[in-house]
């Protein structure tokens, strides 16, 4: 079986409440259980929490709580990947065989079926261990500065000044929305990007990481104006 995982766990520091924080009208976390539903792809939709308070929102919006994650896998440094890894054996364990398991973020409110779907078909048409989404940088990082203990400007490869920023390969970074996994190498190797994963690319207009009040308020602009334009 599909599997949707949502991690949604309840002590964030910059934003308090993140996951559940009211977006465009109804709890952010609300977006990542409707994209999943929408797709049409999960025997389980379950989140990952250990908040009483987003286990109730979550089942509301449609999604299941089957358990409260263990505190040690709660606090401020635990990665993504012991989430996710308690959360399939937990579903082994309890007479489900997950094959492939979908990792959405709670804070994602630019996650669609469509992106979520597409995601599935490149896992399931490959060998891959993994697909997940990524967008391209704004700017050539090749070209990037960085600040001194003195204060003035350094190139960080000052071999590139001269150089033309389309002359360079495009990079992309990982976009935070979703991560398909085939669940079985994914317990082998415990990393949600190993040797042969492959890339869903999305506009940059559909990504916007959420760690701040200011992050906040651009994401909900940017969700407007693409709700407007038809692109969500």
């Amino acid at each position: 079986m599909n599997a949707a995982i949502i991690p949604a766990r309840g002590g964030s520091k910059r934003l308090p409440g993140k996951n559940i924080k009211d977006f465009a009208g109804k709890p952010i976390i609300n977006y990542s259980i409707e994209a999943a539903i929408e797709s049409d792809l999960f025997t389980r939709i379950i989140v990952s929490t250990d908040s009483e308070e987003i286990a109730d929102i979550a089942i509301r919006a449609g999604a299941e709580v089957p358990f409260i994650r263990p505190e040690a896998l709660s606090d401020d440094h635990t990665p993504t990947a012991p989430v996710l890894e308690h959360a399939i054996n937990w579903l082994n364990g309890h007479g489900e065989k997950v094959n492939n398991c979908c990792c959405i973020y709670a804070a994602a409110p630019f996650v669609t079926s469509k992106s979520i779907e597409a995601g599935f078909s490149l896992l399931s048409q490959s060998e891959a261990s993994s697909v997940f989404t990524v967008t391209t940088f704004e700017s050539c990082i090749f070209r990037g500065l960085s600040v001194s203990d003195d204060g003035r400007l350094k190139m960080l490869w000052p071999e590139n000044e001269l150089k033309r920023t389309q002359d360079f390969a495009e990079v992309y970074h990982d976009a935070g929305q979703l991560y398909w996994l085939d669940s079985k190498k994914f317990l082998e190797s415990k990393k949600l990007f190993s040797e042969y994963a492959l890339p869903l690319i999305l506009p940059r207009h559909l990504v916007q990481d959420i760690d701040t009040p200011e992050d906040w308020e651009t994401a909900e602009f940017i969700f407007e104006a693409c709700k407007r334009k038809g692109l969500l």
